[in-house]
């Protein structure tokens, strides 16, 4: 399934695809109790970074889990996504029972619409189907599953191709629900498609809303009412989560010092990034970092920048 990376016992673990011997390249399909079985004891427990797909349809009872920093309610029929580089950490998850299915960065055919729908970063984390889009889910996992175990002896790129088309009727299906779990604010316009595309771009260059604006052809006001309508958020607002987002990433991930994050996002200086991060996460970035890797039932004490 999968190899553990990791430089330090109470590091986020990295995790990277490995297929195991005899299964398809690039995609991988075993239900939430083999899951458990072959991780190594604790690393679920463990806030871990993927480099591949992750998708966990659930069956049956109920857990927590956690996708870069929100946390998530999973129950039955609930479908959860994760994507290459965001951080995840399983809750209880030895109450919940599912499929889960690990899919590997360009197994599903590059340029087509079905992997422009998968490598969107701003796809949401979680479904909560019902009626006919959950039995379509369910239909959709049960062949993709019955598929990857049964169809073992067609040729590999008969089989690679099977699995491929399967995966993608589910990810088509996942793409046209209703609206999944969270969302209140209609599909996005196209000005604010463009101003979360140049975000994600130069979040790390600029973090002035009148800067984007110049770029893309817009006023600031435009922005914001755009922004406001696509993600219920100002554009300025919309930036610094993102800016933000990274830093925890960073501080998470990294062992770079603050005054290197800070200049990696686009602060000109240390003080100003810890005045922001304060700010918006009511702790300093040294603090945050320590209360990741301390062991569960240990109070950091406060630590500067």
């Amino acid at each position: 399934m999968v190899k553990k990376r990791h430089a330090g016992q109470e590091e986020i673990v990295e995790l990277a695809y490995r297929a195991p011997p005899g299964t398809p390249a690039g995609v991988e399909v075993m239900t939430l109790a083999q899951l458990r079985a072959r991780a190594p004891e604790g690393l679920l427990a463990k806030p871990q970074r993927l480099d591949f797909h992750q998708i966990i349809l659930v069956r049956s009872g109920s857990a927590g889990h956690t996708v870069d920093f929100t946390g998530y309610p999973l129950e039955e029929g609930s479908v959860l996504w994760v994507r290459p580089g965001q951080v995840q950490q399983y809750g209880a998850v030895e109450g919940i029972e599912g499929a889960v299915i690990l899919v590997q960065p360009g197994f599903l055919s590059p340029g087509t619409a079905v992997a422009a729908v998968a490598d969107d970063p701003f796809r949401p984390v979680l479904w909560q189907p019902v009626g006919q889009d959950r039995e379509a889910v369910y239909c959709a996992v049960h062949h993709l599953e019955a598929d990857f175990r049964t169809s073992r002896g067609l040729p590999a790129d008969v089989h690679s191709t099977v699995l491929r088309h399967l995966l993608s009727v589910l990810v088509l299906r996942l793409a046209h629900l209703t609206a999944p779990v969270g969302s209140s604010v209609p599909a996005p316009g196209d000005a604010f498609v463009r101003f979360r595309a140049a975000v994600e771009r130069d979040f790390a260059a600029s973090h002035r809303v009148a800067d984007y604006a110049r770029t893309l052809g817009y006023s600031p006001r435009t922005l914001s009412r755009a922004a406001l309508a696509g993600a219920g958020v100002g554009a300025k607002e919309f930036i610094d989560r993102r800016v933000m987002l990274e830093a925890k990433r960073l501080l998470a991930h990294s062992e770079l010092p603050a005054a290197r994050i800070a200049e990696r996002i686009g602060f000109d200086d240390a003080a100003n990034f810890s005045k922001f991060f304060h700010h918006r996460a009511g702790c300093s970035p040294g603090a945050f970092r320590a209360t990741l890797r301390q062991p569960p039932g240990v109070t950091p004490r406060s630590g500067g920048a």
